[in-house]
């Protein structure tokens, strides 16, 4: 069964979509939420969270950061975002498993929702070459090596196997095939990899990874 806990600006929105929600037979609507505290506070009552880009004041954005870092077993999805780079790479970025574009209608809400509980990639290949440009500049960025080295060092042999799957653009199901564990084990790491190195999502986490690489691949032995 799909969780859902709805965070929209009010209730009446909240009652809306909860109507759309109501008659999925593998969809269950939790509790909904108009503010980042009250999304934290009902957040373990999810296994999924549905967040409406319109919050005013970045609150949508603020909600997705705290979400990914203080419950990175429970995805976040987000919706009425427009389709643009520089805007959805923010909020994947800072943890989104998957967006939905204003213009899409609610079966589109739907089948994401079932897609992202699924581990199934909601981001289009354009937006993927998009990403991939980001992760190049934020290894360009990240100049102190001998800092990035002491981060990655820390991590277990286990979270550097999936840190490099991470950094290879697989998703948590591909890590969980590859590596034969469950997904919320993976989850688990990805979580803890993400809090040793200092970073809020995983496309900085390759960034740091793909940087250490690039040095290596430089320096005679």
């Amino acid at each position: 069964m799909i969780k859902v806990l709805v965070v929209q600006a009010t209730r009446l929105a909240c009652s809306l979509t909860a109507t759309l929600l109501r008659d999925e037979p593998d969809i269950k609507m939790v509790g909904w939420a108009i503010t980042v505290e009250e999304a934290l506070e009902k957040a373990p009552r999810a296994n999924l969270i549905l967040v409406d880009t319109s919050l005013e004041n970045d609150s949508a954005l603020k909600i997705t950061k705290q979400l990914a870092k203080s419950y990175p077993e429970i995805d976040v999805l987000v919706f009425g975002l427009p389709e643009k780079p520089e805007l959805v790479l923010r909020y994947v970025e800072a943890g989104a498993n998957g967006y939905v574009a204003e213009e899409l209608e609610a079966k589109d809400l739907l089948d994401s929702i079932r897609a992202v509980h699924n581990n199934e990639a909601l981001i289009s290949p354009q937006m993927a070459a998009q990403l991939m440009d980001r992760i190049n500049e934020l290894a360009v960025a990240c100049l102190d090596i001998e800092s990035i080295q002491a981060e990655l060092e820390a991590l277990t042999p286990r979270q550097r196997e999936a840190l490099e799957l991470i950094a290879d653009g697989k998703s948590n199901q591909e890590i969980s095939d590859s590596l034969d564990i469950e997904i919320g084990t993976v989850k688990n790491h990805v979580h803890n990899i993400l809090k040793k190195l200092d970073v809020n999502s995983r496309y900085e986490a390759a960034a740091l990874y793909n940087k250490q690489k690039e040095f290596e691949d430089v320096t005679p032995e």
